[in-house]
């Protein structure tokens, strides 16, 4: 490669640092770097720290050429649960089922292969997805036909959301309930026309069964967490901001790193559910990796509502399609205010689940009188920060406050969140993107695994045409509400990073910044938005090292 002539003392220095270095050229590339100052750089110099270097002060050992491929930075899973989505991997795949009959057909295939009395876990389905319809019991369906294949092996399959459960009678029996069964707080056995438990168990009525759930052993948790990672860097994610951890998760993240097996990056958000695990943290105070931020606790996650889809997310006006309930919180607020208080003083930031419009008004106004007079560059978050009322929207810039969406969320949920909301509540305030970031909100972006599949271009597809995954409607959902494919890209990159105090370390492909990037077999920039589905992975970078490549892709020559 020919250089320009550079100073003398330049020239040492140069020598100086790269003594011993070993250094990687990668060329060829149509670069989206998501740096102002070189948005399309001719290439990528990685040095042996794993850390970008300029170009002019390159002196590979290695040199890569990527023949015409699509490079961008990592990108970030701004919001998931990763030991879940390890977990689900372990389990049935309910998201697959397109009605009552598959999913049963899929517990009859397991009930086959389990030994008598084993517990059939599952997570994925949604009701309100399904065609055709069963019969509906309070906007849900009975476990008749569930009970028809498993009579003797329990069931617990977790809605799509989280916030609901399905079991069997079985199951049921195991716990004890029957239609007598109290449970308090936003919890709900549903019942039939009978008074008879149908089997659907919402919010905190799930814990009566899943208490009785043997516990995954370590060896099962480790296998979880490998699955995990491997299908994260086969997406082309490296960091990943884990949406409510418990210590023996943090502790499992702390041995993979150990071992040199984390190949994402972890930013925690702990269980502020937990009075213990809160408490210690408190004590402790942040762990933040200054110099590789492989893994960081420094969030504290507290859920102010249940899901649009269980009709837990808590309302400002009751549901259009149950008379009389507007949801419930699902933690006081004066909790969340005094947890909120807590993590302030001891430096951590705090996310808040918030889905309904009256849990954001609630979290914000938490955030708002926290702020009051003192420094309003926590970066508090609300996550999902899906139905808004219009007079709250711009309140996110104005206190500083990063809402932590999920475009993939708009896709499956717009359909039926109609009936939820009425057409003028979901026109006025759900998933609100683009008036967020035209009022200075920093958008992040992520998919919510495992209550959405973890592939980041299916949600960059949703932000940026608001539509489903099947391309419907013609020119989306509430199409005013689309953001540029840029917008798009920083909020799955750039922004995320800030969401978690990382801008200056990634996020971007800059001198200086970690080499956390990703090949690509298309320009999801510039190509139909349809094909945007269709895009592959090639090849993920983490900190300089290759951790994926893609068996049947064609990545590049390399020359020593």
């Amino acid at each position: 490669m020919l250089k320009q002539q550079k100073p003398f003392i330049a020239l040492v220095l140069a020598c100086f640092v790269s003594a011993g270095r070993a250094d990687t050229l990668y060329e060829g590339a149509l670069i989206y770097s998501m740096d102002a100052r070189a948005p399309h750089p001719s290439g990528l110099c990685v040095g042996s720290n794993g850390r970008l270097i300029d170009l002019e002060a390159c002196q590979p050992d290695e040199t890569v050429n990527l023949a015409g491929q699509v490079v961008i930075p990592g990108l970030i899973e701004g919001h998931g649960h990763l030991m879940g989505y390890g977990q689900s991997l372990l389990n049935l795949n309910l998201a697959t089922a397109k009605n009552l009959t598959e999913l049963v057909d899929q517990v009859s295939a397991a009930v086959d292969q389990a030994a008598p009395g084993e517990w059939i876990l599952g997570r994925g389905w949604h009701q309100s997805k399904w065609s055709p319809q069963p019969a509906m019991i309070k906007g849900f369906q009975s476990n008749d036909s569930l009970n028809a294949v498993s009579p003797d092996n329990p069931v617990f399959l977790k809605h799509a959301s989280g916030h609901a459960a399905f079991v069997n009678d079985r199951a049921l029996a195991l716990a004890g309930i029957t239609a007598d069964t109290l449970v308090g707080g936003d919890g709900e056995i549903i019942l039939d026309d009978k008074g008879q438990p149908t089997g659907v168990l919402n919010e905190r009525a799930q814990r009566l069964v899943s208490k009785f759930i043997p516990t995954l052993s370590l060896a099962q948790r480790q296998r979880a967490l490998q699955l995990a990672l491997a299908s994260l860097a086969s997406l082309g994610i490296t960091s990943f901001q884990d949406a409510g951890a418990t210590q023996a998760d943090i502790n499992l993240y702390q041995e993979f790193l150990s071992a040199k097996q984390l190949t994402s990056r972890v930013y925690v958000m702990i269980n502020g559910s937990d009075p213990e695990l809160l408490a210690s943290w408190m004590q402790r105070g942040p762990l933040i990796d200054v110099d590789q931020r492989m893994l960081t606790v420094r969030s504290i996650k507290l859920v102010a509502d249940g899901a649009l889809g269980s009709r837990g997310a808590w309302l400002l006006e009751p549901y259009s399609d149950r008379a009389g309930h507007n949801g419930l919180p699902t933690m006081p607020v004066s909790e969340m205010q005094d947890i909120s208080h807590l993590a302030y003083r001891n430096g951590f930031q705090i996310a808040i689940h918030a889905i309904g419009d009256r849990a954001n008004r609630e979290v914000l106004d938490i955030f708002d009188a926290l702020f009051d007079g003192r420094d309003r560059g926590v970066r508090f978050r609300v996550e999902h920060a899906q139905h808004i009322h219009p007079s709250d929207i711009g309140r996110f810039a104005r206190l500083g406050v990063i809402p932590s969406v999920q475009g993939i969320h708009m896709s499956s949920d717009r359909p039926w969140a109609i009936d939820r909301l009425g057409a003028a509540r979901v026109e006025s305030g759900a998933y609100m993107w683009r008036s967020l970031i035209d009022s200075g909100a920093v958008l992040v972006n992520g998919t919510d695994v495992p209550v959405e599949p973890a592939d980041p271009f299916a949600s960059f597809y949703a932000l940026v045409t608001r539509k489903t995954l099947q391309g419907t409607p013609e020119g989306g959902f509430e199409p005013q509400q689309k953001i540029t494919r840029v917008e798009a890209l920083q909020a799955d990159t750039l922004n995320p990073a800030f969401g978690a105090f990382e801008e200056s370390f990634k996020g971007r492909l800059a001198p200086g910044m970690v080499a956390d990037f990703v090949v690509l077999d298309r320009d999801i920039m510039t190509i139909p938005a349809a094909e945007i589905l269709q895009t592959k992975v090639l090849q993920t970078v983490m900190n300089g090292q290759v951790v994926y490549t893609r068996p049947d892709g064609l990545i590049a020559d390399k020359e020593r």
